[in-house]
């Protein structure tokens, strides 16, 4: 089947789609997780404590590729059945959320020990010590790396092509079988990745250095 130069990077755009999507979803669920992690690391509870560090370091001490892997072939062993985008978004959100938590931690102890003290002389729960008065302090110190793990985040979706989603690796695998030219596509798929996170790591930049100037 002969393809236009408009044609593969028309379906590789169409596939980008699906890389945004989970990228997004798979944030967001990192988002979710890594607060939770980050109160049970926090928290004056040592069995708490030790859960979310083992679960950090399980995290960060195996590949996602293996992750991905486990959860894929995992699930049916217990009787669930996930099509590859519900897998993709578990395994990176498990994913994400160990190193979410393991930076945001990384700012809340980089908080003064007052001004804990100073939001329970008001009568806050530790909980809204932690949201309202600690981590809008911590933000401004980890804004720059969580930004970059998104960067990190939307380049490893290209795992997911090894389950089956159809991400744009997988499209351009396809679409390399098909038209016998992977220079031209594997091109077309490293300049749509560039796109995508140049701005980001140019924002990265930016808030390093508005960190380093405050």
């Amino acid at each position: 089947m002969d393809f236009t130069t408009w044609d593969i990077f028309r379906n590789l755009l169409f596939a980008a789609r699906w890389t945004i999507g989970l990228t997004f979803i798979a944030f967001v669920g990192s988002g979710i997780l890594g607060f939770v992690v980050l109160v049970l690391g926090i928290s004056k509870n040592r069995w708490m404590r030790q859960a979310a560090s083992a679960y950090i370091t399980f995290v960060e001490g195996t590949p996602l590729l293996l992750q991905l892997f486990v959860v894929f072939f995992g699930l049916p062993l217990v009787g669930i059945r996930a099509e590859p985008m519900t897998v993709a978004c578990f395994s990176l959100s498990l994913y994400g959320g160990a190193f979410l938590a393991d930076i945001w931690r990384g700012g809340v102890r980089a908080v003064p020990a007052g001004q804990w003290d100073a939001a329970a002389s008001l009568g806050l729960h530790r909980l809204l010590q932690l949201v309202l008065v600690v981590l809008p302090q911590a933000f401004r110190v980890t804004s720059a790396p969580t930004v970059g793990f998104l960067v990190q985040l939307l380049k490893n979706t290209a795992f997911a092509s090894v389950i089956g989603f159809d991400e744009i690796l997988k499209a351009a695998n396809a679409m390399a079988n098909a038209t016998f030219e992977p220079f031209t596509i594997y091109g077309f798929v490293m300049t749509i990745y560039f796109t995508l996170c140049f701005p980001m790591t140019r924002y990265v930049s930016y808030l390093e250095s508005k960190t380093m100037t405050h």
